[in-house]
């Protein structure tokens, strides 16, 4: 297994050591990996932890946004600097768990033996350990959002997520583009498929992101990814040879 581990954070330094802790667990059989933190502008003390745990975990690397991009932007930015041909995400508040990143990865490799162009496989929280209202809210989001995307994804909200780094960058680039990853790799000509994972309640902090912030800007994404798949066009080609 070679592979990226990509984690945005904003305001999570009480997060940070307990998630590595896990990870480097998680990833002890991997061949290779790497932990990448993209630190998008916080203004507590994430610098600082982000800073120390280096001189003890020899696979972190730290990047640092001067001011808050946004998730996908930060995201963007780990994924860019990767040096592995493979990606995973991870929220950075611990509701995710790295134990489920060997698996996927397995999932991805295997099955795209069988199922062409299998871009990623996105983690599907069947049993979330949220709030009554924001399970309501997500699960309407996503009843929406499959409707009019036909993306055949359970959970897009899931931070968990295991990609093709090439199909990723090939991507088209906006802000809040995380939240319809699976859309944009099948317009790109790719497969998604979904896996159970392990979803844990947030010891920690508080989500930076408000119901009614989501929902707004989520119509209007919604709209951009409409329009992008009905401008979409994937010209089947070969080069013809020399005889």
């Amino acid at each position: 297994m070679k592979i990226s581990i990509i984690i945005p954070v904003h305001n999570e330094a009480d997060n940070i050591i307990s998630l590595i802790d896990e990870i480097v667990t998680a990833m002890s059989e991997a061949e290779e990996y790497e932990i990448i933190y993209v630190n998008d502008g916080s203004n507590d003390s994430t610098a600082a932890v982000l800073k120390q745990a280096q001189q003890y975990y020899k696979t972190l690397r730290v990047i640092q946004h001067q001011q808050s991009c946004g998730q996908s932007t930060a995201i963007y930015t780990g994924v860019k600097a990767a040096h592995y041909p493979y990606i995973a995400t991870l929220d950075g508040d611990g509701q995710n768990d790295p134990a489920d990143i060997p698996r996927l990865y397995n999932v991805l490799k295997n099955q795209s033996q069988t199922i062409n162009n299998l871009f990623m496989v996105a983690g599907w929280r069947n049993k979330r350990h949220d709030s009554a209202w924001r399970l309501f809210s997500s699960k309407v989001a996503n009843t929406v959002r499959a409707g009019l995307l036909g993306d055949n994804t359970l959970d897009t909200g899931c931070g968990l997520k295991i990609f093709l780094k090439d199909k990723f960058l090939e991507l088209p680039y906006f802000d809040h583009m995380h939240r319809f990853l699976p859309a944009l790799m099948i317009r790109a000509g790719g497969r998604v498929i979904s896996e159970p994972v392990n979803h844990r309640s947030r010891d920690h902090g508080s989500s930076k992101y408000g119901t009614l912030d989501r929902l707004w800007a989520g119509i209007i994404d919604l709209l951009g990814v409409i329009w992008l798949q009905k401008r979409g066009k994937l010209a089947m080609s070969k080069e013809i040879e020399h005889e």
